[in-house]
């Protein structure tokens, strides 16, 4: 019997150790997850035996930077990872709300709303510096194609009637479509100003 706890040990360790991190941060708007958002996961599920999606300005939807819902951003994601093979036990997504500009709070806020976790991945400048601040460890991410995996230019193609749906999972396309979140996207474009 103690050779088989022995063992037991010996293998959860062995798996446990396989990660330089026990839990990480990634914070986004995903206004919409893209194919560049799933390679960041990705990568960070490499290092990291769990995950914490951030679902940032969770209180924003039906805006030209912000067109999609929380809701419809969770499913979004949970449908680009199912795609791509990643079981849902590796990560918990939990939407967050902005502190309307304040930045000095943004940090404090994000904590009271997640569980503890070793480090943050992200890119954004903004983002960094402000874990930094607070004494957070923060790595970066590989970029992916960022020139074109983005989601201001994905929104820019939904705008401009391009091949915006190239640049994001298949499931995440069908999720746009199903909520007819292009034509939102179009009709919030539009404007009631006279021109002159």
């Amino acid at each position: 019997m103690d050779k088989i706890l022995i063992f037991f040990n010996v293998l959860f360790m062995g798996i446990s150790s396989m990660y330089r991190w026990n839990r990480a941060v990634y914070v986004g708007k995903f206004q919409p997850f893209h194919l560049g958002h799933l390679e960041c996961v990705k990568y960070i599920l490499s290092q990291a035996r769990e995950l914490i999606i951030v679902l940032g300005s969770a209180q924003y939807s039906h805006r030209l930077e912000n067109p999609f819902t929380t809701g419809e951003r969770i499913e979004m994601i949970r449908a680009a990872l199912s795609e791509a093979n990643i079981s849902c036990d590796r990560y918990m997504i939990i939407p967050v709300p902005d502190t309307n500009g304040v930045h000095s709070i943004w940090v404090s806020q994000v904590i009271s709303y997640i569980p503890k976790f070793d480090v943050v991945f992200t890119n954004e400048p903004l983002t960094r510096r402000l874990f930094i601040e607070a004494g957070f460890k923060v790595e970066s991410i590989p970029f992916f194609d960022r020139e074109i995996f983005s989601a201001t230019e994905i929104r820019r193609r939904m705008l401009e009637d391009s091949d915006w749906e190239k640049l994001v999972p298949r499931s995440v396309a069908d999720v746009i479509k199903s909520i007819n979140g292009v034509e939102r996207l179009r009709s919030l474009a539009l404007s009631d100003k006279v021109k002159r």
